[in-house]
Parts: structure tokens; C-alpha cells; sequence
């Protein structure tokens, strides 16, 4: 079992068997009861999760699926004639691409302390998946470089609150073992943007060029976007918002839900009423340790997978015509997509992370030095295999957010936000690093990948044996007969009674 899951156990079991049976006096066999659920709950619990996995899961998949290919539909645009009919210059489509996620980066933690407090998830989210849709629809209309960056920058700045907020969503739903899995099947559905997002742009292109006066890219934009606010409707009136709240659930299944989720926490998943546990949870978070090694991870690896936005013009350096260019990219998304399940799944049997984050790493680098030193078709695409295996790390880069900071939930949202504006930050300047001058091979691009995915591998070991020493605190913790505070007290007896 790895660092973090090892010592958040012996600290939950430390205070269970400390606090419980030797200061409040309960018999050993209600503390057992207090710390897991009985026979019958462990059945409603299935049920529980079936439900939320049947409902929920496809839901925010949906959604994330359209904000990629939204996001990302401007590398295809670029095939369809975008840069030579808004006569884009020098580095302008890069500042294009780049201006998203300046919006982006500043809506992150904002957005997130907001929807923590607002307690309505469905319209907050679904409020603004309609806005992107419509601003990813309305830049069909654009007619030069001013007009594209500003709509990128406004896409960037309503697109912000959804990634954040669904990953501190579904922490509400699900606890930490479970997550890692769920947040694997989340994540590919970006994945799947990177295969279908072109093959939509490759239809749109051979049967839709010119049809009404509107470019292809446009027909693009308007389609896409469309799709988003129609989807954005459904989330408003059918995503439930927390486990107490949702209609569907009996109350036997709500009771359950809420008490696997205080045990997991070892605490009650509730904040302070009012605004100020808002504030009081980005103060605990910024300064946590945690937040800052796993927010370097998370750029390192964002910044890694740069590629992704311009995965059309690595394939076009193999001497296709844009629509095979364009279908070229779906095999390495579509691989990763049934790896990433595998790669999550037996990270989750083994109770392991730092291992699933750094055996991705040499991959990686081994793919980044084939695409800049070989010019054969079979290698170079072979590469871009190997490349997409930077993906993989995403996945355990959110397990590894949810476990390390599972409360309060105050500071878990303004951690998640604050962790998702750091890495998204990579995005800023990455795009400039893949200009057409360094076409076919990328060698700039990609040496940065190699540098990035080696700061990855030395964060991620320090964050392991910051983890270890941890755990060693908490083993003395357990072994020692020690006496806990009054607020830790406080935080059994709520636990205990919800």
C-alpha cells in the first residue's frame, strides 16, 4: 500500500481506538460500529454506488468530453483554414491558442470556493457549460486575430469552473479508493475528445467546405458548440447535486451515503456555516506542503502533454493530405483510452502511486527522442503511442490530490482549484513552443517534454518520502497511548453522529 493511503488509515484507526473506547467511554463493539458500515449498510452500499455510477459518471463524462473538443477544436480549425482566412502572422495562432488558459488560470480558484459555497452544483455547472457552448458557437462569426483571442480568452474564462469543480464534486460521492478508478473513466473521455474530435473535423471538412458561406472551421464551431448547450441544459435538471439532497435516494441509502463518506474522512465531510471557512479553507490549503508538490506535478505534466494541441500538425509531418492527417490522430487516444482503465484499475488492486507515476516517465522520453530523431513513417507514429502515455499520470495525479487533502471540504476545493490553475499555467507558454519553423521534427517541443517529465519523476519522489515520514508520525501516533485534543474529539463526535 503506498504512502498516502497507509497513513491516513493509521491515523483514522489511531483516533478511532484512542479517542473512541478511551475517552468517550463507549464499548469497543459501538466504536467498531462508529468506524465501518454493518452487514446491511455494506449492501445499500452497492446499490449506492450503482446508482451514482450509472447517473453521475456518464453525465460529467459527457460534459468533459464536449469541454475538450471545444477547448481543443482550434488545432483542427488550423487543418480547416482558420490561420490563412483570419490571416494569422508570426506567433498570433499561438497567442490564440495560449489566451484560453490565461482565462482559465484566473476563474480556477474563484470559481471553485464559490461552488463550495453555493451548495447547487447542477446549475452552477450546468450554468456554465451553457456559456462555453454558446461562446464556442459564436466564434464561428470571428473575422480576425482581435476578434479569435478574445473569444479564446472568454472561452477560457467560462470553461474554467467545470474540471475543478467536478473533481471536488465527485469527492463528495465517492471516497478515496474508490475515486482513483472513476476519475480514470472521467479522464478519458478527454481522451476520447483527442479521437473524435478529429474525426468530427475530418467529416465536417469533406461535406461541409463552404456549404452556407461558412468555412469549415466555422461549421465546426457552430456544430460543437450547439451539441455543449444542449447538453449544459440536461445537467441543470437531471445532475443531482450531494448525496442528502438527491430525490431518488431513499433515506436508508442517503443515511448510508453520508456515513461511508465521514468514515472515509474520519470526520464529518461538512464545513463551518458561513463564508469565512471558505476563505479559512484557501488559507489551509496554500499552506499545506502537499498542495505545492502535487501543483508542480500537475504543471509538469500539463505542460507535457502540450502535444495534444497540436497532435494534427505531428501527423501532418507525415506526409498526408489534412483528412488523413486528421484521422491519424483517433489510434494513439483511442489505445490510451482502454490503458488508462487498466493502468487505474490495477493502481487501485495495489494500493500503489508513486510506482504508476514514474514508470510512464521513461516511456515517454523514449518517444520524445523517436519523433525528433527518425523521419520513417512507422517510428515517428509509433512515437506518438508512446507520447499519449503522459495521460496515464493525469489519473493518478487526481487520486493523488483527493487522498493527500480529503478535508475539510473548504480547503479540498480551494487545494483542487488552486493545484488546477498551477498546472493549467503550463498551458500558457507551452503553445509557443511548437512553432512551424521546427517542423517536421519539434525538437525544441519535445526536449522540453524530456526536461518536464524528469522534473515530474524528482517531485513525485520527494512528495513519496514527505508522505513516508508522515505515516511514520501517525504509526507513533497509533502506538503511543496518547491523549487527543478537544477538537479532535469534537471531529469523532461528529463523525458519530452523522
Amino acid at each position: 500500500m503506498d504512502g498516502i493511503e497507509k497513513g491516513e488509515l493509521a491515523h483514522q484507526e489511531a483516533a478511532r481506538d484512542h479517542d473512541v473506547v478511551g475517552n468517550h467511554g463507549v464499548n469497543p463493539e459501538e466504536a467498531m460500529h462508529w468506524g465501518e458500515l454493518t452487514e446491511n449498510e455494506l449492501v445499500l452500499e452497492k446499490q449506492l454506488k450503482r446508482k451514482i455510477d450509472m447517473l453521475i459518471m456518464p453525465l460529467v463524462m459527457l460534459v468533459y468530453l464536449m469541454n475538450y473538443i471545444d477547448r481543443n477544436n482550434y488545432a483542427a480549425a488550423k487543418l480547416q483554414g482558420l490561420k490563412d482566412d483570419l490571416n494569422l502572422k508570426g506567433a498570433e495562432y499561438q497567442t490564440g491558442l495560449s489566451i484560453l488558459f490565461v482565462g482559465y488560470v484566473l476563474m480556477q480558484v474563484p470559481s471553485n470556493l464559490l461552488l463550495n459555497y453555493s451548495g447547487k452544483p447542477s446549475w452552477y455547472i450546468g450554468f456554465w457549460v451553457i456559456a462555453w457552448g454558446l461562446v464556442s458557437a459564436l466564434t464561428s462569426q470571428v473575422n480576425n486575430y482581435g476578434e479569435i483571442v478574445a473569444c479564446r480568452f472568454i472561452l477560457g474564462f467560462v470553461e474554467a469552473p467545470f474540471f475543478c469543480g467536478v473533481l471536488f464534486y465527485l469527492s463528495k460521492w465517492y471516497t478515496k479508493k474508490e475515486l482513483s478508478f472513476r476519475m480514470a473513466i472521467f479522464y478519458s473521455a478527454s481522451l476520447l475528445s483527442g479521437a473524435f474530435g478529429p474525426l468530427i473535423a475530418a467529416g465536417i471538412l469533406n461535406g461541409l467546405d463552404g456549404a452556407r458561406g461558412i468555412p469549415p472551421w466555422g461549421w465546426l464551431y457552430i456544430i460543437e458548440g450547439s451539441i455543449t448547450v444542449f447538453i449544459g441544459v440536461i445537467i441543470l435538471f437531471v445532475l443531482p447535486d450531494f448525496p442528502h439532497t438527491w430525490k431518488l435516494l431513499s433515506p436508508e441509502l442517503k443515511f448510508v451515503a453520508n456515513r461511508r463518506m465521514a468514515i472515509d474522512a474520519a470526520e464529518a465531510d461538512v464545513d463551518e456555516a458561513g463564508g469565512m471557512s471558505q476563505l479559512r479553507g484557501m488559507v489551509l490549503a496554500l499552506t499545506d506542503i502537499k498542495t505545492y508538490l502535487i501543483s508542480i506535478m500537475y504543471h509538469c505534466i500539463t505542460g507535457a502533454t502540450g502535444f495534444q494541441n497540436f497532435f494534427p500538425s505531428l501527423t501532418q509531418t507525415l506526409g498526408y493530405s489534412n483528412v488523413i492527417s486528421l484521422l491519424l490522430v483517433a489510434p494513439p487516444y483511442i489505445f490510451m483510452v482502454f490503458y488508462s482503465y487498466f493502468h487505474s484499475s490495477l493502481s487501485d488492486r495495489l494500493g500503489m502511486r508513486y510506482v504508476f507515476w514514474m514508470y510512464p516517465i521513461p516511456i515517454v522520453i523514449v518517444g520524445c527522442f523517436v519523433f525528433m530523431f527518425t523521419d520513417s513513417f512507422g517510428p515517428r507514429y509509433f512515437s506518438l503511442f508512446l507520447l499519449n502515455f503522459a495521460f496515464t499520470m493525469n489519473s493518478t495525479v487526481y487520486a493523488w490530490i483527493s487522498s493527500s487533502i480529503p478535508r475539510p471540504p473548504a480547503k479540498r476545493a480551494a487545494a483542487i482549484a488552486f493545484m488546477n490553475s498551477v498546472g493549467n499555467a503550463a498551458s500558457i507558454w507551452t503553445p509557443f513552443t511548437y512553432w512551424d519553423g521546427s517542423a517536421p521534427h519539434y525538437r525544441p517541443a519535445l526536449g522540453i517534454v524530456v526536461g518536464l517529465m524528469t522534473v515530474a519523476g524528482i517531485t513525485g519522489t520527494i512528495l513519496r518520502f514527505y508522505l513516508a515520514n508522515e505515516n511514520k508520525k501517525f504509526e507513533r501516533l497509533e502506538q503511543a497511548d496518547t491523549e487527543l485534543r478537544e477538537k479532535d474529539l469534537k471531529r469523532l463526535q461528529k463523525t458519530a453522529e452523522m
